[in-house]
């Protein structure tokens, strides 16, 4: 502190206020830096770009991680304590509101699904839920499909409305972008447009088994509920957008960018989503080939 403030403050003063002796000041400015300080110092440097890169999203297991992947032989005890002393304080996740209307009168298929979440392969499981995100626009809904294997967002939408049309966009992208084969389960809540018969009916063109949860259990579909968590927290909407179009951008490259591709998830070992399907494609490829062998 004395020697930060020097410029601005007699150090006889400063000294005198703290109750440290000016010798011993001077000596300990003229010392060299040990080689525990500089490793600190330099550890600190590096925690800090990595805080800074995730937008300030990671807590110490995630930046402990990217420095492990980067060759730091270091614990995680000291990353945490390090980002303590330079105030490196992840975001809490906040509340959002429920957008479920499940007060209807269709006929809704059995939870199929039971909460478990664990899948041991893509295109096994997928589920799908809706949020909301405000603009100054007004409200923007976001429909979401999650692959439970790796939890990537396959599919996702944006619109003004809550419609059947959300959530059938939604899952039309996942369909797109993974093709998937017969043995799919659809999991979701009880709501209108997942139990409408124009959303029914495209999950059985496909072949897709239809699970929904419990009425009133968020439970039952606690990834995705644990996913929007995640996504309000780190979007940083704290302020909102103008338009929806801006908030719309905002969710694209939150997701097509960092959510899927860099961001480290704890459930899957401090790995993306997309590292951790292309590792899982690796192995069945190579177990593929010891068994031909």
């Amino acid at each position: 502190m004395i020697r930060g403030n020097q410029d601005q403050f007699p150090v006889a003063l400063m000294c005198r206020l703290l109750e440290v002796s000016r010798s011993g000041f001077y000596a300990w400015v003229s010392r060299p830096e040990s080689t525990r300080s500089s490793e600190n110092r330099q550890l600190t440097e590096e925690i800090t770009k990595i805080f800074d890169d995730s937008r300030k999203t990671y807590g110490s297991p995630r930046v402990h991680a990217d420095l492990k992947e980067q060759g730091f032989d270091v614990g995680r005890k000291r990353v945490a304590r390090l980002m303590r002393q330079e105030g490196l304080r992840a975001r809490g996740k906040r509340r959002f509101r429920k957008t479920t209307d499940s007060e209807h009168n269709r006929q809704t298929p059995p939870n199929v699904l039971d909460r478990q979440f664990k899948v041991d392969a893509p295109n096994r499981v997928w589920a799908g839920d809706i949020t909301y995100v405000w603009t100054r626009e007004g409200w923007m809904y976001l429909a979401v499909v999650l692959d439970l294997f790796s939890r990537k967002v396959i599919g996702w939408a944006t619109a003004d409305h809550m419609r059947t049309d959300l959530v059938l966009l939604a899952l039309r992208s996942a369909l797109l972008s993974r093709g998937p084969t017969n043995g799919l389960m659809h999991h979701s809540d009880r709501g209108s447009q997942y139990a409408s018969d124009d959303y029914r009916k495209e999950l059985k063109e496909h072949g897709i088994e239809c699970s929904m949860s419990r009425k009133g259990n968020c439970w039952d579909n606690a990834v995705v509920e644990s996913f929007f968590g995640t996504l309000k927290t780190e979007l940083d909407a704290a302020q909102g957008w103008d338009t929806r179009a801006e908030a719309r951008s905002a969710v694209f490259e939150y997701v097509e960018v960092f959510y899927n591709r860099v961001r480290r998830h704890s459930y899957l070992g401090y790995v993306s989503p997309e590292t951790f399907e292309a590792e899982a494609a690796r192995t069945t490829k190579s177990r593929s080939g010891g068994d031909a062998a």
